[in-house]
C-alpha cells in the first residue's frame, strides 16, 4: 500500500476537526498522538468516538479508495484499545492496511 503512519495521523486530525467543529460550548480534542479519546474532561463520549471513526473511515476511502471498516469485532478483542489515543488508533490503521 505504501502509506506512512504519518499520513494517516493527518487522516485522524483531519476527523479530529470535522468532529470539532460539531462540540459547540466543549472543550475541543487537541490534534496530538496522545490525545485520549474517552476521557473524563473533554474527552469524547461514546457517540462522539463513533463519529470519529466514521470520519477517518471517510477520510481514508476518499484519499486511498479503500473501504475499512475499524471499528468491528477485532478490534474489540483486542486487549489494549485501539481507541484510546490518536496514536494507538493510527497503528491500528496502518496495521489493518498492511
Amino acid at each position: 500500500m505504501g502509506i506512512t503512519k504519518s499520513e494517516i495521523i493527518a487522516l485522524i486530525y483531519d476527523a479530529i476537526d470535522e468532529i470539532n467543529e460539531e462540540r459547540e460550548g466543549v472543550s475541543l480534542l487537541k490534534k496530538s498522538p496522545n490525545t485520549v479519546f474517552l476521557a473524563s474532561e473533554g474527552g469524547l463520549d461514546s457517540l462522539g468516538l463513533v463519529s470519529l471513526i466514521v470520519a477517518t473511515e471517510e477520510r481514508i476511502a476518499d484519499v486511498l479508495d479503500i473501504e475499512l471498516t475499524i471499528a468491528d469485532a477485532k478490534a474489540m478483542s483486542r486487549k489494549n484499545s485501539p481507541f484510546k489515543n490518536v496514536d494507538t488508533l493510527s497503528d491500528y490503521i496502518l496495521d489493518l492496511l498492511t
